[in-house]
């Protein structure tokens, strides 16, 4: 039986690294990997004065006093860290602006600029996209927050309002990725913060609150796993360690997208076992877990009949608009993908050599790799396949090494 070890979840650590920055002391982080969109949050971290130790997979996070003495901060290609950084900068009274790199340098900004206008943080953009510059500081008050698109500026928010000395209450509107927001809440709960959190449709928070330093795991991730685990139930025999099926990680959603095609799964404490078995085409839906599409997508591949994913509503400003690129790119090499009123359709295939662009993608770099273990008529290249760096960088190295 093949054992791969899942690296460490980049929303969990991103988020530890950020709340860590606003506890005083020393906070010690265990079960730490680090990509680019990690690296990126750990940067901002030291920039605002936190000093990091790293020992093998451990750090240590010591904020003495937070202060902005370059009030240049970039995020690189993570959403998450410029929708989180977009608040918890704004507890600072001085201008800053935040920078982006990538595919981030495309994707529409309108809900940090209205979330914030709420608080009369003065905003300038280029054109509604980054550079960011923030001029003014958070307000406690109420808050009205669209999250159709994203809940990643309901987190920022959520982290940091209860800084601030009054209390604070927000509305969510057509909220997604709810697990994203237990995990923040969760995470939150951990450092000593708590808020109220009313059918993810009003959030209660007491001001004057404050974070606490404490000793904390990184979670493996499920997001990173869920392609592995894909590749189990249709080839070989695999368990990912390091998963805790208790997570709020809303990709864990995989084991029960798996379960409806039949694979046969094995939960244990701290791994997931997946066995090949005959595979059938299922129905899922992915609103609350978009990342999943393109692991599905490949599982889809391998069924018996035509399945469908809900959900492409969220794709379109992930790193490529991702719902096309699936359909575009994987057309090439025989699979038939349809995308209609927010639900993607797909056709099993035969799957054929051919050359598959990530668009600077990670996740569809990801799921091409996975497709190529399951091509019996040659290799399926990739272009730009170094954007796993951004998620998972060990990705293609976990393939080779364990000879999938």
């Amino acid at each position: 039986m093949i054992q791969i070890n899942a690296p460490a979840s980049k929303s969990y650590l991103q988020r530890v690294l950020a709340i860590s920055t606003l506890a005083s002391g020393k906070t010690t982080v265990n079960n730490i990997s680090w990509c680019n969109d990690s690296l990126a949050v750990k940067k901002i971290v030291e920039q605002l004065g936190a000093k990091i130790t790293e020992t093998e997979n451990t750090i240590t996070i010591n904020n003495e006093k937070l202060q902005i003495n370059n009030p240049y901060f970039n995020v690189g290609e993570s959403g998450l860290a410029l929708r989180m950084f977009s608040s918890i900068l704004s507890l600072f009274n001085q201008e800053k602006t935040i920078y982006a790199q990538g595919s981030l340098l495309n994707r529409p900004i309108e809900e940090i600029i209205n979330a914030l206008q709420q608080s009369e943080i003065k905003i300038s953009t280029q054109q509604g996209k980054t550079p960011l510059t923030l001029k003014g500081t958070l307000k406690a008050g109420n808050y009205i927050i669209d999250g159709s698109q994203s809940s990643q500026i309901l987190t920022g928010l959520l982290i940091t309002l209860p800084l601030l000395k009054k209390n604070s209450i927000i509305d969510a509107i057509n909220l997604k990725s709810k697990p994203y927001i237990d995990l923040t809440i969760e995470i939150m709960k951990r450092f000593g913060v708590s808020i109220e959190n009313n059918n993810y449709e009003k959030f209660i928070i007491n001001g004057n609150q404050k974070y606490i330093s404490t000793n904390i795991n990184i979670e493996g991730d499920w997001s990173g796993a869920a392609y592995f685990l894909v590749y189990g139930a249709v080839k070989n025999k695999i368990e990912i360690k390091n998963l805790d099926y208790n997570s709020k990680q809303a990709d864990k959603q995989i084991i029960d997208a798996l379960k409806s095609a039949g694979a046969l799964v094995t939960i244990s404490k701290n791994s997931v076992i997946v066995e090949k078995n005959q595979l059938n085409s299922f129905n899922f839906d992915a609103s609350n877990c978009p990342d999943l599409f393109p692991p599905l997508v490949c599982l889809a591949s391998q069924c018996n009949g035509i399945s469908t994913i809900k959900g492409t509503n969220r794709l379109i400003h992930k790193e490529s608009n991702r719902a096309e690129v699936l359909k575009t790119e994987f057309n090439k090499i025989g699979l038939q993908i349809s995308v209609n009123d927010n639900v993607m359709t797909i056709t099993p295939a035969k799957l054929k050599a051919g050359t598959i662009n990530s668009n600077n993608d990670h996740r569809i770099a990801m799921v091409a790799g996975l497709m190529n273990l399951f091509c019996k008529n040659g290799t399926i290249n990739i272009e730009n396949k170094e954007a796993i760096n951004k998620s998972y960088p060990n990705y293609f190295n976990d393939i080779l090494n364990n000879k999938l």
